[in-house]
């Protein structure tokens, strides 16, 4: 093996230019103080000898009510057909978004997405950053999201937030050096190289303290990302081994996309909700340290013994004890040998202070009492809670607004994925209504992928309120409409243009009434159908009789001969084949 074997390879050398940049930047150490810090570890390594290490974190209640407030709302994926240049395709083409759309709400169930969503967004609060990887499994057609920690991801451009204009990405992982050579055999590589792929002790700047501590032998893999003449293009390697040679996917989309907390300028991280509540918060638990040791050695009563005077010192701490003096002393003379000094009295500045800076802290955040709905559901109807919530939660738009931009992106990726990864066409579930029975049920149609290109499909997030008084509210206007009369056939109209009007983000559940309004459409044509058959039958009946004797025992005679011939044919198909 030569020298030019054993040296570091390319994607390494990038990688060790971004990791450089991270220490500089101090991106390492900020990810295992911000998380140790909303987990509640506060006082870090802090030697405080007997005074237990006691806080009040109120970083974590802060976090957890700005998260819930993104995620009080559910967001659902629609594609749409742009190609109004083709009006003969422009049917097939709405068809085809449909069965998207059901196929991007089932991958969302299967794969927990809300669940993912909701971590996403929770560790872009904490450490200013959610990022979301797309795999793709081909044989079932199925995007599978991964979660990316802030520090396994290396971008060629720091400073730009624009995830699909940066000039390459690097994306770092930890694996038993087991699965790296699986991974590497599977691309092909020779069996002696095999062999360079070797476990390391690269884990000190993992996200957390407890990824430091690894139990298997594990080797770190970096994947490198490039845009070359509008494609992506993919490569593998170790320190020492290229796992996966450069090849062009085919995608237009890099497979990541990511939520910033806020927007910082000249950064590509964002900035979180977690830094700059760090310092009030160890304020509030020195306070707190304070407080404790004040009332530790000056709350209590203590007492001044002249032990030379004791002749059974013991029983000074036994309740009731007997204690028995020396010399002859007299009662009167022992507030000489025994006192007590008497408690200290703290200023109330010292409590005061504390909950200044935690209530402050908190209504600066725009998590005070008030945006939290702390208010009594018994002397307030529900429209008045929603009220003051939404109003209070007005700061908390932007970050609604970055989330919903996160899914979109997402929502590009697996569609440009669908359309790349469907040679051979792609499966999709279509609902169709069953001519007997009436009822929707589920078929599977192939579509090509020339279809799926043809399409220019365009991405859209319907968003509808799901919080527990979003949820009354709705039940109530819902009750009150019908009550008023506008779920009624002949007020149709009505109901349409009243839908129509709503906007997305509506706290009425929008996509609820517009299905509302298709049933009440499907059910009128479905009673047209009926009225229109039994106008017919009744015209024939009427022809019936008004046509002599031997017509009407003509008719009758035919419809006899049918319903017997249908009858024999129906036997010769269910008797059983004789061998």
């Amino acid at each position: 093996m030569d020298k030019k074997e054993i040296e570091e390879t390319p994607i390494w050398t990038l990688y060790e230019k971004g990791r450089n940049y991270h220490r500089l930047t101090g991106i390492y150490v900020d990810t295992d103080k911000n998380y140790r810090m909303y987990n509640g570890n506060q006082w870090g390594e802090a030697k405080l000898g007997d005074v237990e290490p006691v806080q009040k974190n109120f970083i974590k209640p802060i976090v957890k009510y700005k998260v819930g407030v993104v995620h009080d709302n559910h967001y659902g994926i629609v594609y749409s057909s742009r190609n109004f240049e083709n009006k003969e395709f422009r049917p097939q083409g709405e068809k085809i978004c449909e069965m998207l759309n059901l196929k991007a709400s089932r991958i969302w169930e299967k794969d927990k997405m809300d669940f993912k969503g909701r971590r996403i967004t929770k560790d872009a609060a904490i450490n200013d950053e959610g990022i979301m990887y797309v795999n793709y499994d081909k044989e079932n057609q199925m995007p599978l999201n991964e979660i990316l920690k802030k520090v396994d991801v290396y971008y060629g451009n720091e400073n730009d937030d624009d995830i699909q204009a940066q000039p390459y990405i690097l994306t770092r992982k930890r694996v038993p050096v087991s699965i790296a050579k699986e991974i590497a055999e599977k691309e092909g590589l020779a069996k002696d190289k095999l062999d360079m792929i070797v476990g390391d002790n690269d884990n000190f700047e993992e996200s957390g303290e407890a990824a430091k501590d690894e139990l298997d032998n594990m080797v770190t893999i970096i994947t490198k990302m490039y845009k070359s003449k509008g494609t992506v293009h993919f490569s593998m390697a170790t320190k020492w081994v290229v796992i996966k040679e450069d090849k062009d996917s085919g995608l237009t989309y890099y497979p990541l996309s990511h939520m910033n907390w806020e927007e910082k300028e000249g950064s590509a991280r964002g900035e979180g909700e977690v830094r700059y509540l760090t310092s009030n918060q160890i304020e509030v638990n020195r306070t707190e340290v304070r407080r404790v040791l004040t009332v530790k050695y000056q709350a209590y009563p203590q007492k001044i013994v002249n032990i030379d005077k004791i002749v059974n010192p013991s029983a000074l701490n036994q309740v009731g004890g007997n204690i028995k003096v020396k010399g002859g002393q007299s009662v009167d003379d022992v507030s000489k040998i025994i006192s007590t000094l008497p408690p200290a009295q703290m200023s109330p500045d010292v409590k005061q202070l504390q909950e200044d800076l935690i209530q402050v802290t908190r209504d600066l955040a725009g998590a005070g009492d008030i945006a939290t709905g702390q208010v009594n559901p018994e002397s307030a109807s529900g429209r008045a809670i929603l009220a003051v919530q939404q109003a209070s939660q007005s700061p908390m738009t932007e970050q609604k607004e970055t989330y919903k931009n996160f899914i979109e992106d997402l929502a590009k990726i697996w569609l440009d994925m669908f359309i790349v990864y469907s040679d051979e066409g792609m499966k999709l579930e279509e609902e169709v209504e069953d001519p007997k029975t009436g009822q929707k049920v589920i078929q599977i149609v192939n579509i090509p992928q020339s279809a799926l290109r043809e399409l220019q499909a365009a991405v859209k997030v319907d968003i509808t309120p799901k919080g527990a008084f979003d949820k009354y509210a709705q039940e109530m206007s819902v009750e009150n409409m019908f009550q008023a009369g506008l779920f009624n056939a002949q007020r149709l109209p009505e109901l349409k243009t009243y839908v129509k009007l709503l906007d997305d983000d509506s706290v009425m559940p929008k996509v609820k009434l517009e299905d509302a309004v298709k049933t009440i459409e499907e059910e009128q044509r479905r009673i047209a159908m009926i009225e229109a058959e039994a106008q017919i039958m009744q015209q024939r009946a009427q022809q019936f009789l008004n046509e002599d004797l031997s017509a009407q025992a003509e008719q009758v005679l035919n419809a006899e001969r049918t319903i017997a011939e249908n009858v024999s044919n129906n036997e010769v198909k269910e008797a059983p084949i004789e061998e």
